[in-house]
């Protein structure tokens, strides 16, 4: 399948200008990670793609919705990484909502639905050239399925809108939280 891709505009241009951090150093307020932690500080900006090294799993009640030892995960500066699952590791049927958003990033993504519950993902339908690897791999909200990094059942980036997993050895502050928006 051919992977659709957008241009950068000056309003995307505009939209990944505007940050002041961009993880080569942390601001005065960051949380300075012990042993065995990351900081959200310390991601890049632009975003970053890599591996994950242990199974990721999404369940809904007591479904498995999703499992993979070939997930990836996307890390930014201040926010929670994101995880993907490549498609065909999607074990559950998803439904595709007409609800779109813009990442600045990534793409133009579309929210996905299980039968019974709504908004539980997303994945991008349309790519800006860096990130066109994760055409239409699909990511899921903690806040609304149970996600699973190995054994360790994560936390939903605060915020509601973003769909970061909060692992136990990251420290923030994290995009979302009180007090955020002008990050």
């Amino acid at each position: 399948m051919s992977v659709p891709l957008l241009r950068k505009t000056s309003e995307i241009e505009r939209a990944r200008s505007h940050w002041q951090f961009r993880g080569k150093s942390r601001p005065a307020f960051a949380t300075k990670p012990k042993r065995g932690e990351s900081s959200v500080w310390d991601f890049p900006r632009p975003p970053i793609i890599e591996a994950v090294p242990v199974t990721m799993t999404v369940r809904f009640r007591t479904q498995v919705i999703a499992t993979t030892e070939r997930g990836r995960r996307v890390l930014e500066t201040a926010g929670a990484p994101t995880y993907y699952f490549p498609p065909e590791d999607v074990i559950a049927p998803l439904i595709e909502n007409d609800s779109r958003s813009i990442c600045e990033w990534k793409g133009l993504a579309q929210s996905l639905s299980l039968p019974g519950k709504t908004n539980v993902g997303w994945r991008y339908i349309e790519m800006f050239p860096e990130f066109k690897t994760l055409h239409y791999w699909v990511a899921f909200y903690p806040s609304t399925v149970d996600c699973y990094l190995g054994e360790q059942l994560v936390s939903p980036q605060p915020g509601g809108y973003y769909g970061g997993w909060v692992s136990d050895d990251l420290v923030g502050p994290i995009k979302g939280e009180p007090g955020s928006s002008g990050w």
